[in-house]
């Protein structure tokens, strides 16, 4: 009987993991638009060179690589901001986030949460 409760407990912890896993629900594609030169909903500014970024529900301080789905071409940014609300937009990019993935605009791409 004890091991059985054992068992059922390992298993069940196990079932809790892996559906609480940062890697459920990491990636994302969508369109990438930029922003800059504006405070953030964390107090921070937006400043056009930083490699930062924009999110409606990330946490902020998540790193998020962010992969251009035309040139491949990627970078990793810290979640700052709430944003983009406007629709079938999922991430704004600083200049400089927008500039490594080689996008000045709007651009389809790929998140993976790090």
């Amino acid at each position: 009987m004890r091991s059985r409760c054992v068992v059922l407990s390992v298993l069940s912890l196990s079932v809790m993991i892996l559906f609480s896993s940062p890697s459920m629900a990491t990636s994302e594609t969508g369109v990438a638009s930029v922003y800059s030169d504006e405070p953030t909903a964390n107090g921070e500014y937006a400043h056009a060179s930083a490699l930062t970024a924009a999110h409606r529900t990330l946490p902020f301080g998540t790193k998020v690589k962010v992969t251009n789905l035309e040139t491949g071409r990627f970078v990793i940014v810290r979640i700052n901001d709430r944003g983009p609300y406007i629709k079938g937009r999922i991430i704004d990019l600083t200049p400089a986030g927008a500039k490594a993935i080689g996008s000045s605009g709007l651009a389809k791409v790929a998140l993976t949460v790090l």
